[in-house]
């Protein structure tokens, strides 16, 4: 089981790549099971609560005769193991979140190094998700994610290549490049930032049709992907760009490295050098300084950038960062308030987004088959956490396929388009 982000999803999918070369016999039914694994998330409370609860229930059957071991690895054990096997003493083994070879062996499999790459898939077999590097080294008040993945390693250059050539071997047709700071990749290779020489590689590999770019933090934002991404076809024209905040006391207080005006400057160069890119970000409200002036700064902001996708988080304190020691003041019903009004705002924006695509053409990803229309995705969409497009065809479509396809309505979230008069795109 695994919880948390994409990032969480990779090690899971190394870790069944190891198991699967040391003929492990991996089944997708607990009820099937000897061995449970659980790849645990400490990012937030609620993600904390969850990773207890999915421990708590394998427990349950392992003392109901169900299962004969629990394991349990990945960020919320590698922050609080002692804490965990204190409270939980029926798991057999707990281990971190940098302990793939100790996890690998407890299962009963040799850890073979030259495996370094393989892994087994648990996305659809079009899309998957690549990992650039690990850890991060931005001083953020609220996060605790240095705590339990370390600082920033960046992978090699070749390393990434590599795994992107062995991807599209293997059917995937979709990049997505993920790890705690993507724009922060290389600084620790050689002392300086190299995502455009990584993202100009990554565009040639033969059979890549999308390169999608996850994570980038703001702050020293390194200006030379845009001209790449503007430049190759095969770079999706999308962003995620996590702001958290935008008025210059909270996130001076956040320890962003970044103002409100250099946060406007950068998002409005973005749109000018790459034209009509679709920008996503995360928001958090009720952090402990927030005022209600400072709120108001933040809806103006949103109302002024008009970002394409955005998710809005409520502050959870979290031990050990440095925010722990300004309390949380705010009580959760203002937090509550404060979310849904900024997805109000967001919900209208996305609409006026959405109805701007009625009678365009666009280009999507065959994700699904459900229910005789065709469910997919746009450039400006990653999946799980972005919108759909419910195409309509006279002719059979295979996932995994693009499509060119006439938007005819929309909802706030979502676009429907037929495809029946279109032509399927079959890339290069």
């Amino acid at each position: 089981m695994t919880l948390g982000c994409s990032k969480n999803l990779v090690d899971s999918e190394v870790l069944l790549g190891h198991l699967n070369a040391g003929h492990a016999h991996l089944v997708d039914d607990v009820n099937d099971a000897d061995i449970a694994v659980i790849n645990t998330c400490g990012f937030i409370e609620a993600a904390k609560q969850e990773s207890i609860d999915a421990i708590l229930e394998a427990v349950e059957r392992k003392n109901q005769g169900k299962l004969k071991k629990v394991v349990v690895m990945g960020c919320l054990s590698e922050r609080f193991a002692k804490e965990l096997a204190a409270e939980i003493p029926d798991v057999d083994a707990y281990f971190g979140s940098h302990h793939l070879e100790q996890v690998v062996r407890e299962l009963g499999v040799d850890y073979k190094q030259e495996l370094l790459g393989e892994r087994r898939l648990t996305t659809p077999s079009h899309y998957a998700y690549l990992k650039i590097s690990e850890g991060c080294d931005n001083p953020c008040s609220f996060c605790a994610i240095p705590l339990m993945r370390g600082g920033h390693v960046s992978r090699s250059p070749q390393q990434i290549i590599t795994e992107a050539e062995h991807l599209a071997a293997r059917g995937v047709k979709e990049l997505i490049l993920i790890g705690q700071d993507t724009t922060y990749y290389g600084l620790d290779l050689n002392e300086e930032r190299q995502l455009d020489r990584l993202l100009s590689g990554l565009a040639v590999v033969k059979g890549i049709e999308w390169i999608r770019l996850m994570y980038a933090y703001p702050a020293k934002f390194p200006r030379s992907i845009l001209r790449v991404m503007q430049s190759h076809p095969h770079i999706c024209r999308y962003l995620d760009i996590p702001v958290q905040h935008a008025s210059d006391d909270v996130l001076k207080s956040m320890r962003r490295g970044i103002t409100n005006r250099a946060l406007r400057d950068l998002l409005h160069e973005i749109k000018s050098v790459v034209p009509g890119i679709g920008l996503r970000t995360t928001i958090i409200v009720g952090y402990p300084t927030e005022t209600d002036r400072d709120f108001e700064q933040l809806c103006e902001f949103v109302g002024e950038m008009r970002f394409h996708r955005l998710g809005v988080f409520t502050y959870s304190q979290e031990e050990g960062t440095t925010a722990f020691e300004l309390g949380d003041p705010i009580p959760a019903e203002i937090k509550e308030a404060r979310r849904s009004k900024i997805m109000e705002l967001q919900q209208q924006i996305s609409e006026e987004h959405n109805e701007s695509a009625v009678g365009t053409e666009v280009k999507v990803l065959i994700d699904r088959n459900e229910d005789g229309l065709y469910v997919g995705r746009t450039e400006w969409d990653a999946p799980e956490i972005d919108q759909e497009v419910y195409v309509r065809s006279e002719r059979a479509l295979e996932v995994g396929s693009f499509v060119v396809a006439r938007v005819t309505h929309c909802t706030e979230y979502d676009l429907y388009a037929d495809a029946s008069a279109m032509t399927i795109d079959r890339g290069r």
